[in-house]
């Protein structure tokens, strides 16, 4: 597979991601997608292929930088505390773990989401 183009080298990542990364009911996969002018975040159960939460910036119609990711990870945190979720599974999409992406995952388990059993409360 020749790559050419910036969401070819993405998509490849992402593909390679996913094989190691799975969501189930008890720990879905926390799916962070960036574009120029939104972020994206759903809970998602694999084994089902249902979306359980998902929070946007589209609602915020504010400019998309790290403090509005960061207003994502918190409103995606208050979503899935409010559909019983709190152990996820990141899945950043292909992203490097570096700035929106970063923030939205901050952000969300500062909000009181786990990333595994072992993690405590800060």
């Amino acid at each position: 597979m020749q790559l050419k183009h910036r969401k070819d080298y993405i998509k490849r990542r992402h593909l390679r991601l996913r094989q190691k990364v799975a969501g189930t009911a008890e720990r879905p996969r926390m799916a962070v997608h960036v574009t120029n002018s939104n972020v994206y975040v759903q809970f998602v159960d694999d084994a089902a292929g249902k979306t359980l939460a998902s929070a946007s910036s589209v609602t915020l119609k504010a400019k998309l930088n790290v403090e509005t990711a960061k207003k994502v990870g918190e409103a995606a945190a208050e979503a899935a505390k409010a559909a019983g979720i709190s152990l996820v599974v990141i899945d950043r999409g292909g992203f490097k773990y570096h700035g929106r992406v970063a923030a939205v995952v901050e952000a969300a388990l500062a909000g009181g989401l786990k990333v595994n059993d072992k993690q405590e409360e800060a």
